[in-house]
């Protein structure tokens, strides 16, 4: 099994997921300050300058390692691949859509490519197209999301690997998801809610003190009847967006329409009660905001005094 760290160049296998609005080159970058995997979000970026400026004020806020997420779906993949590739960039993840026919591109350029995928099915699937790894991603996570949780997923994609790593992500926010991620035999982590309600996320303050003062219920799946099922906060647009995904009307472009704009002018203006809210379940765990140096530090500080606990014990 190929170690994540040695790689990705990284000090430690926590990749910082991509988060639409949020994701940008300040908290790209101090992840990867802090050691981790910064990884830029490019879905609605569709002007092929405003890609390159977020690369470039990245490379000016980090001299260390970053990547950046790719939305198959968006209809303009290939083009913003193109520009990445043209920037330097050398890891890759991907969702919503079927990452295989870009493989090729991707190695072709020298860059490594971990695909998000929601189910075991399709692990095997991409590792045998050539990935390099892969994200597995349950259903406790925040944003769009699949149907298996991260505990029944991680342990079975990492079964269904031959040798490519696999990285857990879905309500994992401190050193105790960390260490569950590791027994189940996950090679490192993802996480995004915590890293939201980080100093450096680029959003409002509401946001961040959404999260924390979250619970485990506070939020919901919505959007499953159009096919696009995202984790929401309860408030007044999840029940404008659930009545849409209740109407047959409505179809999946309709509701990412209404869906996208309003999660970015929640994370800009600070509108929680009225806009889009999205995060994950473990946000109940995440009770202040910090920087976010002291979130990766303290999660793999905590994950090491759990698994020097653990194996004092017997079963």
């Amino acid at each position: 099994m190929t170690d994540v760290c040695e790689m990705l160049g990284i000090k430690y296998p926590i990749f910082c997921g991509a988060m639409g609005g949020i994701s940008r080159p300040e908290l790209v970058a101090a992840v990867s300050n802090a050691g981790g995997m910064g990884i830029l979000m490019t879905a609605g970026m569709k002007d092929e300058e405003k890609i390159r400026q977020a690369v470039q004020k990245t490379r000016e806020l980090t001299d260390k390692p970053f990547g950046a997420n790719v939305a198959i779906i968006s209809g303009n993949a290939k083009e913003v691949l193109e520009v990445l590739i043209d920037e330097g960039v050398k890891f890759f993840t991907t969702g919503a859509g079927d990452p295989i026919p870009y493989i090729d591109m991707i190695h072709q350029a020298g860059g490594k490519i971990f695909p998000v995928v929601p189910s075991a099915r399709v692990v095997r699937k991409v590792e045998d197209a050539g990935a390099d790894g892969v994200v597995v991603e349950g259903m406790e996570a925040g944003g769009h999301v699949g149907q298996a949780t991260t505990m029944t997923l991680t342990r079975q994609a990492v079964e269904a690997v031959d040798h490519v790593p696999v990285i857990a992500a879905g309500g994992i926010a401190d050193g105790h998801g960390l260490a569950a991620a590791y027994a189940l035999g996950a090679d490192g982590v993802q996480v995004g809610t915590v890293l939201v309600a980080s100093t450096e996320a680029p959003i409002h303050d509401n946001y961040k003190q959404a999260i924390v003062d979250a619970n485990d219920t506070a939020t919901f799946v919505s959007g499953s009847m159009t096919g696009a099922p995202i984790r929401i906060e309860k408030n007044a647009a999840a029940q404008k967006h659930h009545d849409m995904d209740m109407d047959p009307e409505v179809d999946v472009k309709a509701i990412e329409a209404y869906t996208i704009p309003s999660l970015t002018k929640a994370a800009a203006e600070g509108d929680v009660k009225e806009e889009i809210v999205t995060y994950g379940q473990i946000a109940g765990l995440v009770h202040e905001v910090r920087p976010v140096k002291e979130i990766i530090d303290s999660i793999f500080q905590e994950a090491n005094e759990v698994i020097d606990a653990l194996a004092a014990k017997k079963i």
